[in-house]
């Protein structure tokens, strides 16, 4: 069976700290699944403010938030042009949509 394919999506700060939480848990009951964690809005911030080292490397910066927010990305977490699109093309592959 090929392992699970999971997309989680987190718009606001409060978002993004379900996002971790539910990330972590998935992880814990399916190691194997691919994991990642789509950030937008008001959670660009927060995931740049505070650092989780047990989630940050599943993290996806939305680019057009940092720009639009005049933010930079000075901890080199990974990014995606636009959150919206990268979110389509993870489904449209297959991908689990999860909105913490």
């Amino acid at each position: 069976m090929p392992s699970l394919q999971v997309v989680f999506h987190a718009p606001t700060a409060q978002a993004l700290d379900r996002a971790r939480r539910n990330l972590v848990n998935f992880q814990a009951i399916e190691p194997e699944a691919e994991l990642r964690l789509v950030v937008n809005g008001g959670a660009v911030q927060a995931a740049l403010d505070n650092p989780d080292p047990a989630t940050d490397g599943f993290v996806f910066l939305c680019r057009n938030t940092l720009q639009r927010q005049g933010l930079r990305n000075d901890r080199q977490l990974a990014e995606v042009g636009a959150a919206v699109v990268e979110l389509v093309r993870l489904q449209a592959q297959g991908w689990q949509y999860i909105r913490a």
